[in-house]
Order: C-alpha cells, then structure tokens, then sequence
C-alpha cells in the first residue's frame, strides 16, 4: 500500500500537469498499424458526445471484442517506432467501437474487479501500468496476458518526465519494459506519459524502446472521486466510435470506478458500443 500512497501523493502534487498534458495533446493523433489513424502531424477533432437519446439499444450478444488488425506474432524486442510530436488521441473505429484503458495499476484492491467485470462481459482492455506496482502484483500482469488485455508502460515511479533528464526519463521507461517482459510475456508496444505531460525527449526515448505515445480522449477524471454516478456519465457521455477512455485502477480509492465499471458497461454493450485494444503491425 505504500507504493499506492506514493502515487496519490504525487498526483496530488502535480495534479495542475493534467490540464497541461491534455491541452499539449489536443490536436492530433497518429498511425499505428491498422487501428490508428491520421498523421502524427494531422489535426483530429474531438469525437462528439452521444448522449443516450443518439444511441439505439442492440442485442446484448453484440458485446463481444472486435479487434480492427489481425493478431500479431509477439516479439522479445520491438522495433524502434516513428518519433512523434503528439500523441494518439483516437482511432479509426469500426463502428461504434471504442477502448478503455486504466492507468497507474495494478492494485491488489481493485484491479482484480476491473478483471472480473471485464471477464463476466467478454471485454478486453488495456492497462497502462507503474514498474512499482506491477513488480508487487506480477500474478496480475499473467492475468491479463491470459485473458487478452493489452499490457502498456506507464513508468516506473509516475514522476512528471518533463522535469526529468534523459538519462531519467529512460530509465523509467526502459526498467518498466523489462518488468512487463517478464510478467506478461513480451515486451510492451504502447507508452502513455503520467500527467499527459509530453516533450521532445520522451517521445525520442519513447520511440527508440519501440512504443507508440497513447493519450486518451475521453478522460473519467475518476482520480477525483467524483462519485460514481458521476464517473458513469461523463464515460457514457463520450462513448463514441474511436474514443479512448482514460480510468484508473490504483493510485488511491479507486472502488468508484470500481463500481461505475459495472454500471456503465453493460449499458454500453446493450447499446450497440464495441471495445478492442490497440494493435500494431510489425514493419
């Protein structure tokens, strides 16, 4: 529990970061594989809101995961990845197909819940996880190789990397991958900055360790505990084709989330919304 105090703290401190990083990221999104789209380079506007009134219930079979590229044959070291000046906000969804990632995990408390959930409905999604937390709970990173979720870097320590040198800065990173490796299975293709704070160097080291730069564009703000009933709205609120959706499953108290997992899901699901996981194709 100390590691997941220390998170709360520093999210805390840094909360300000948050607005820094979104405004920083608000203008582009980029290729990767067959599930990303636009240039790195190339403006993509918000996705609108879909209120319930916009949506059409479907039956609730409809809920099962629909990958947009084919699976790919994993490999031990990724191949260095294009430099970015922005990070991927959205993808190119098939449909009303959307993706959900937690940050800042795992957590003994609540991530094996965000699993259940994901389980009982057939879902798949992805978990951007602390070196730190995923060094105490390597039995949940198995899990999620087992039950198809997408395993991507969040760091070490979760520091704000903009304050970091690059030695810093890679070594946050690089330490991370290697946990996930070992827990998971292979190394990770996805990064996503703490904060949302982005600069030169981390999308350079980024890309040198073979990830691609994933922000979000639905943000939960669950970190605030807001309530839960506050959580499944602003997350129903944005559900829309290509959206990512930003949770958290530790960093503090994270049964709201918990709880609004099990709440908006399956209203989602019956709604006619899909959920994959990023893919990329090797080069």
């Amino acid at each position: 529990m100390q590691k997941d105090q220390l998170l709360t703290r520093r999210r805390a401190l840094f909360a300000g970061a948050v607005a820094l990083g979104a405004a920083g990221a608000a203008g582009a999104a980029g290729t990767a594989g067959l599930l990303l789209s636009g240039s790195s380079d190339t403006p993509v506007p918000p996705a609108p809101a879909a209120g319930p009134e916009a949506r059409v219930a479907l039956n609730s079979s409809a809920y099962r995961l629909r990958p947009l590229a084919g699976d790919v044959p994993p490999r031990a070291a990724p191949l260095p990845a294009k430099v970015r000046t922005t990070p991927i906000l959205r993808f190119s969804g098939r449909g009303d197909t959307m993706m959900l990632s937690f940050d800042d995990g795992p957590h003994p408390d609540f991530t094996p819940h965000v699993l259940d959930t994901l389980a009982k409905y057939d879902v798949r999604a992805t978990f951007m996880v602390c070196g730190e937390m995923a060094d105490w709970n390597r039995d949940l990173l198995a899990r999620m190789a087992d039950e198809g979720h997408v395993v991507g870097n969040h760091t070490w320590s979760h520091p704000l990397l903009t304050r970091l040198g690059r030695r810093g800065i890679r070594a946050e990173i690089e330490r991370t991958s290697d946990l996930i490796e070992k827990a998971y299975g292979e190394r990770p293709l996805w990064f996503r900055a703490p904060y949302g704070a982005w600069n030169r160097d981390v999308f350079r080291i980024n890309a040198d360790l073979g990830m691609e730069p994933l922000a979000w564009s639905v943000d939960s703000l669950d970190w605030t505990a807001p309530g839960t009933g506050v959580i499944v709205r602003r997350i129903e609120h944005g559900a829309a084709p290509g959206v990512v959706v930003l949770s958290h499953d530790a960093g503090g108290d994270r049964s709201q989330t918990v709880r609004a997992l099990r709440d908006y899901l399956p209203k989602l699901l019956e709604e006619g919304h899909h959920f994959t996981v990023p893919r990329r194709e090797y080069t």
